[in-house]
C-alpha cells in the first residue's frame, strides 16, 4: 500500500509517531539519515504520561521490564549526605505508572524498532531528505540514500528530525530562543561505588552542580555536571578532564568511560508546528533545558497528538480544521514548558544568592519536609510526569461535568469492573459512564459504533473529579473531547457534526 505519510527521523518521536500510525492502520515510510539507532544513552527518563501512551499502543510492559523505576532522590556535600526524598510510587493513585522510569535512549528505541519490524515495518537507514514541495493536494519529496536519489510523493510530512530539522528550515520557519552561557557535560561510566539502586544523587556546593545516578547495569552511571569555569573555554573537552574533578567532589572513580559529550543548553520554539501539509514535532519544534527530563516526553506526546488526527483526516473522518489542533494545542503546551524549564534551570545553575539558597538550603533541607505533605508530592509528580497536561482551551474541547473538563486528561482510576485505562487500548472514540448508562445513549452508541464503557459508581470516584452518571466523550489519546452533566444524545451528535470528526457515513446515519 502506498504510504500516505513521510516521517523524517527515527529518533523516539518519529519511532513513537510510526508506532500510533500502525495502530491506527495508516501507510508511511520512515527514514533516518543515520545507520541505525542510537549507541548512546542521551535521555534517560521516562514519565508516566508516555507509559500510559505506551500502554495504549502495546509496548508499556517491554519498556517497564528494561527500565529502572526511580525510588529517590538524594542529596550530597563531597561524601555527606545531607537528605533524601524516598518515593518509590510517587505517583500513586494518579497513574497506573506512579514512578519515573529510567531507560537509555539507545535502549528505548531498539525496543521501538525492534517491535515497529514486528507489525512488518522496516526504518529506512542512511536515508535523508533533500528537498520537497508542497503542492497544496499532495507533497513531493526527494530522498537520498548511498548517492542514489528517489523521488516520492505523500499526502503528509512530518518532520522528527531533532533540533537542526532539515523541515522545519525547510518550511522557512524561525526558531526564536536562545542559549544559556553555562558549559554542560554528559558521561557514562563504569565504576565501583556503593549507590542506592533507583537513586538520583545530587551534589550541590556554591556553584557548582553534579548529578549521577545508576543505569543500566549494576556498576553503570551517568554523571552530568557544570564543567568547572576554567575548562568552559578548553577544545574537544574529554572525561579526563573532568574526572579529577568528578573524583574530588563525588568520589567516583571511572573504570571505564562508555560515552562523553559536553553541551550547552537552548530554549527555542518554533513560529509554527504546521505550515500547509507539513508538520514538525519533537526537537525540531522545541528544545528547553533537561530540567524535570521533559525534552523526549514532549516530543513523543507531540507524536501522539498528531497521528489520530493524521489518520482521522486521512480516512475521511476529519477534515483538515482537526490537523490544526495539533498545532494550537502542542506548541501551547511547549511554550508553557519552556517558561517554567527554564525558570527552573536559570534559579538553580544560576551564580547568585538565589541559586546558592536553592542548592545549599531549599533543594537539601526544605524540599524533603514539603514532600512529606501527600498533596504537595501528588501535585508534583502530576506536573514533571506531563499528567497534567490539558487542552482546555482546543477549539474540540467543550463542556464540563463535576470537576472534569473537556481538555482535561481522563482521570485514572482502578474501578470493580476494571482499570478504566484498559478500554483506551482502543486508540479510538468511546464514551465513558461513571454510573450507569441510559437506554437512549446505548442505543445511539451501537447505531454508530461508538463503544460504551460503564462503570459502576463507587466512593473515590465523585473525589476523582466525576460526576455520577454524567457523560466523557474521550478522545483516541485519552483526553476528554466532551463532559455533559447528562447524557444528552443530541448534544454527542451535535459535537460530531460541529467538528466533523466522524466518517460522512456515521453522521448521515442520525
Amino acid at each position: 500500500m502506498k504510504a500516505q505519510v513521510l516521517i523524517v527521523g527515527a529518533g523516539p518521536t518519529g519511532l513513537a509517531l510510526a508506532h500510533s500510525l500502525v495502530k491506527l492502520g495508516v501507510p508511511f515510510r520512515i527514514i533516518d539519515q543515520n545507520k541505525g539507532p542510537g549507541e548512546a544513552s542521551r535521555a534517560l527518563v521516562i514519565h508516566a504520561r508516555v507509559l500510559e501512551h505506551y500502554a495504549q499502543l502495546g509496548l508499556a510492559e517491554q519498556i517497564v521490564e528494561q527500565g529502572l523505576p526511580m525510588s529517590s532522590l538524594r542529596f550530597w556535600e563531597g561524601k555527606e549526605e545531607k537528605a533524601k526524598l524516598e518515593f518509590p510510587d510517587l505517583g500513586k493513585g494518579v497513574s497506573p505508572f506512579p514512578y519515573v522510569l529510567n531507560l537509555p535512549q539507545d535502549e528505548h528505541e531498539e525496543i521501538l524498532v525492534k517491535e515497529l519490524q514486528r507489525a512488518g515495518v522496516e526504518v529506512e537507514w542512511e536515508t535523508s531528505l533533500s528537498a520537497f514541495t508542497d503542492h497544496g493536494d499532495r507533497i513531493d519529496a526527494r530522498l537520498e540514500k548511498k548517492g542514489e536519489e528517489e523521488r516520492t510523493s505523500v499526502s503528509y510530512l512530518v518532520g522528527c528530525d531533532g533540533a537542526h530539522s532539515t523541515v522545519r528550515k525547510g518550511l522557512g520557519l524561525g526558531f526564536p530562543g536562545g542559549t544559556y552561557e553555562q558549559l554542560f557535560f554528559v558521561a557514562d561510566v563504569e565504576a565501583d561505588i556503593d549507590v542506592v539502586p533507583g537513586s538520583m544523587n545530587i551534589f550541590v556546593e556554591d556553584n557548582k552542580l553534579l548529578l549521577f545516578m545508576p543505569v543500566r547495569e549494576e556498576g553503570a552511571y551517568r554523571v552530568i555536571g557544570m564543567a568547572p569555569p576554567e575548562l568552559t573555554g578548553v577544545e574537544d573537552l574529554s572525561y579526563a578532564d573532568v574526572s579529577g574533578y568528578v573524583e574530588e567532589k563525588v568520589g567516583i572513580t571511572a573504570t571505564n568511560v562508555n560515552w562523553f559529550s559536553t553541551y550547552r543548553v537552548h530554549h527555542r520554539v518554533s513560529e509554527q508546528f504546521r505550515k500547509g501539509r507539513a508538520f514538525i514535532a519533537g526537537d525540531a519544534g522545541h528544545i528547553h533545558s533537561p530540567a524535570g527530563g521533559q525534552g523526549m516526553n514532549t516530543g513523543i506526546g507531540d507524536a501522539v497528538n498528531l497521528s489520530w488526527k493524521l489518520a482521522a483526516v486521512l480516512k475521511g473522518e476529519g477534515d483538515d480544521a482537526l490537523l490544526d489542533t495539533y498545532e494550537t494545542e502542542r506548541i501551547a503546551f511547549a511554550r508553557r514548558l519552556i517558561a517554567s524549564t527554564d525558570k527552573v534551570f536559570q534559579n538553580v545553575v544560576g551564580d547568585n544568592r538565589r541559586g546558592s539558597f536553592l542548592r545549599n538550603v531549599f533543594f537539601p533541607h526544605m524540599l524533603p519536609l514539603l514532600f512529606g505533605f501527600s498533596g504537595i508530592k501528588k501535585k508534583a509528580f502530576r506536573i514533571v510526569s506531563q499528567t497534567e497536561i490539558n487542552y482546555k482551551q482546543s477549539s474540540i474541547s467543550q463542556g464540563t461535568a463535576g470537576k472534569i473538563e473537556a481538555g482535561d486528561r481522563l482521570p485514572w482510576i482502578e474501578t470493580a469492573a476494571g482499570d478504566n485505562f484498559a478500554p483506551l487500548a482502543s486508540f479510538d472514540w468511546q464514551i465513558h459512564i461513571y454510573g450507569e448508562a441510559e437506554p437512549a445513549l446505548s442505543a445511539f452508541a451501537e447505531k454508530h459504533a461508538l463503544p460504551i464503557h460503564a462503570f459502576p459508581w463507587q466512593a473515590g470516584m465523585e473525589k476523582k473529579g466525576w460526576k455520577q452518571d454524567a457523560l466523557y466523550l474521550i478522545r483516541p489519546d485519552g483526553y476528554v473531547a466532551l463532559a455533559l452533566p447528562e447524557q444528552e444524545v443530541a448534544a454527542v451528535d451535535s459535537y460530531f457534526k460541529k467538528h466533523n470528526i466522524f466518517s460522512d457515513k456515521r453522521n448521515r446515519t442520525t
